[in-house]
């Protein structure tokens, strides 16, 4: 059994129906992926699918927690995630990503879609990533602030400053 068996969906076993594949995504979840992003979390995933003519449209509904490091002082932090994602699925000769379609083999009739989850949520963390006001380790943010300078000629331009 691959270590990612779980997040397999077999296609050629829907028909016109809608399935629905739930998922937790936990610690042992994030570990398997192995990607330096996300390493924890508790999050639960809700996927549709539903047969169209000649595709597969998958909905993907994300919601939980992430456990990433503040920027700014690098304790970690939790982040929030909610995320609504779709993603059209064809069969083919081979696996490839073509615009918005993904295209599986045909023979084998099925799409993994761990890989698939974990971008969504990487996705859906801003590009900065800081605890709220007051709540980055102190003992950092003092060493931030004591190697941080700022000239006399500096404008009133703030644009520059970093906040604590």
């Amino acid at each position: 059994m691959s270590k990612f068996e779980l997040y397999n969906v077999v296609l050629k076993d829907i028909s016109t129906e809608m399935r629905v594949f739930e998922y937790d995504l936990d610690d042992a979840y994030f570990k398997k992926i192995d990607s330096p992003e996300v390493q924890k979390g508790n999050v639960k995933a809700k996927v549709s699918v539903q047969k169209k003519m000649v595709t597969y449209e998958l909905q993907f509904f994300i919601e939980g927690t992430v456990i990433i490091p503040c920027d700014r002082c690098l304790d970690d932090m939790v982040q929030s995630i909610n995320y609504k994602e779709k993603l059209l699925v064809k069969f083919g000769n081979s696996f490839s990503e073509e615009d918005e379609i993904v295209i599986v083999p045909e023979s084998e009739g099925a799409i993994n879609i761990a890989w698939f989850l974990y971008e969504f949520i990487v996705l859906n963390i801003p590009m900065k990533h800081v605890h709220a006001t007051g709540e980055c380790n102190k003992t950092m943010v003092t060493k931030l602030k004591k190697h941080i300078t700022r000239q006399k000629d500096d404008d009133d331009d703030d644009s520059s400053a970093v906040e604590f």
